[in-house]
Formats: C-alpha cells, structure tokens, sequence
C-alpha cells in the first residue's frame, strides 16, 4: 500500500516539511525544514540578506513565499545541491523527534508519496507523474535511520 501524504492536519502530516518540528542546523533553530530549504537557496548569493527574514518568518507558508520570490537571485549550485539540502534536513528532522522517527520507521516498506497536486519534483503533481523526491528522501531516511539502529542494536549485544 502506498502512503500518500501532503498536509500538516492529515495522516502522515508530520512527513511534510510544514510539520511543526524544528530542526538545529548551522548553529541556529529553525522552526521547520521548510524554513531551512528555503534559506539554503540564498547562502552565498547576492541575495543573502533574504536568509534572517525566511528563518523568523511566522509560517512555513510564509517562509516558502519568501524563499519563492523570482526577483531574488538564488545560489549558483542550487539545482546541483538542492536534494541533498533536503535529505540532511529532514534526516535531522526524524533523528531529532522520537515520536515522528516512530511514525516514520512503523510505515516498514511502504512506498511514500507526496500528494502535492502542483509540485512534480518534490510530490507526484496532480495526475501522479511527478518525479516525488520528497517521497524517496523520507525513505531513504526511513532505511538510514533503521540500519543505524540495527548496528547499535548489534554493538550493544
């Protein structure tokens, strides 16, 4: 079965980077992963002083507005490091909050999907031919997250 997910308020809402779980990277609190990916488009460019305003924006919502803006102009390796930013933030998302680590590890090997109806990179998009990188990285993370157990497990027998 597959696990179908979008909306913070929804089954499986804490695998959206608009879950309110807050993540410590680079020596700063940040109140979602969204805020954090969007930030990470600015690092380095012309554009930086964009990055305070995206991490005490109020919403993801807000955050993700800001981040969006097409004037603005982003990082020169953005396409090349975009999903790895990703998978790092959401990895420290599920190692850092033990009940949604929890809710990650119990889907076991369903394939997950991000039901978004416009994003065909991150979700499935509307007619399910997106490309879901989202999906794969919280499954990638999924299975990261359970061999580091497995060993522990096996180091402390």
């Amino acid at each position: 079965m597959t696990i179908y997910f979008y909306k913070v308020w929804q089954p499986y809402g804490c695998f959206s980077n608009f879950s309110p779980h807050s993540i410590e990277m680079d020596a700063l609190n940040w109140p979602t992963v969204e805020h954090y990916y969007q930030a990470q488009k600015f690092v380095g460019s012309e554009d930086e002083e964009i990055i305070p305003l995206i991490h005490a924006a109020s919403t993801p919502e807000q955050a993700a507005a800001l981040g969006r803006c097409t004037t603005r102009k982003l990082r020169k390796d953005w396409e090349m490091v975009k999903t790895d930013v990703m998978k790092v933030a959401v990895l420290k998302k599920f190692l850092t909050h033990a009940r949604i680590r929890e809710v990650l590890l119990v889907t076991g090997d369903e394939i997950l999907v991000e039901n978004s109806p416009t994003d065909y990179f991150w979700g499935c998009g509307a007619d399910h031919t997106g490309e879901n990188h989202l999906g794969k990285i919280l499954m990638s993370v999924r299975e990261e997250i359970r061999q580091s157990l497995h060993l522990s497990a096996k180091s402390s027998s």
